[in-house]
């Protein structure tokens, strides 16, 4: 059985903030180690059946930035419940829900979308 390794480096400056966040995979296209502003990881615990997640974000990722990661991870998610399952519809609701949330946020913080 093969294994891989996917390796996390988080710098904190003195208050414990994420600074930087680095990351690698040994079966990843990408030859060097990759910078991130942000990361969501989640872990399924089968015995407490509940997610475990880690999810960090360093000081100097704006709002925009942010709702454009959730808009992003939230379709992503959708395709990954789709290879999973193949329930088209509650896909496509979870799709449909991400393009209202990240409407919303451009409503909210800019008073209309953003062109």
């Amino acid at each position: 059985m093969k294994e891989s390794y996917i390796n996390i480096k988080v710098t904190l400056d003195q208050d414990k903030v994420p600074h930087d966040i680095q990351w690698s995979a040994t079966d990843s296209t990408a030859q060097d180690t990759q910078h991130a502003k942000a990361m969501l990881l989640a872990f399924w615990d089968d015995n407490e059946k509940s997610a475990l997640r880690i999810d960090l974000w360093n000081k100097d990722m704006t709002m925009d930035e942010m709702a454009d990661f959730f808009y992003q991870v939230l379709v992503t998610m959708g395709d990954t419940f789709n290879r999973a399952t193949g329930k088209a519809e509650l896909v496509n609701d979870l799709k449909k829900f991400a393009n209202e949330f990240h409407s919303k946020y451009e409503e909210l913080e800019y008073g209309e979308k953003k062109k």
